[in-house]
């Protein structure tokens, strides 16, 4: 198997293919801002999936990857919660994805609780 088939890995990417043009749409000001924060959070998440797979054959490692995952999405939602709020004129283009990481959210959340319980080393 391949990082490639996790679900959350899919999702992570498909929105951080949304994410990214989306903040494009931000204020020049706020490009290399909020913006430039957005990017990195949502690329966060995907590159710490990627590597905590890498190190799955260390349960306690891949876990720890996976929850450094769910932080950077709880912060991706943290940037999103602060453009909505600031730039109601955007909200087409932002709820969605608050939407959609509030989902994955919760998608890594449970996969941490199956890795918890039943992956062996």
């Amino acid at each position: 198997m391949s990082f490639k088939k996790l679900e959350i890995y899919t999702i992570s990417l498909e929105l951080f293919f949304k994410a990214h043009p989306a903040s494009l749409k931000l204020p020049k000001f706020e490009l290399y801002e909020l913006g430039s924060q957005l990017r990195r959070s949502t690329d966060s998440i995907v590159s710490n999936i990627i590597e905590g797979y890498g190190r799955r054959r260390y349960k306690q490692e891949y876990i720890r990857f996976l929850v450094f995952a769910h932080s950077s999405n709880d912060e991706t939602i943290g940037h999103l919660i602060k453009i909505l709020h600031l730039y109601p004129q955007l909200k087409e283009h932002f709820e969605p994805l608050h939407n959609e990481y509030n989902n994955l959210g919760g998608k890594i959340n449970n996969y941490i609780k199956y890795v918890e319980t039943n992956w062996r080393t």
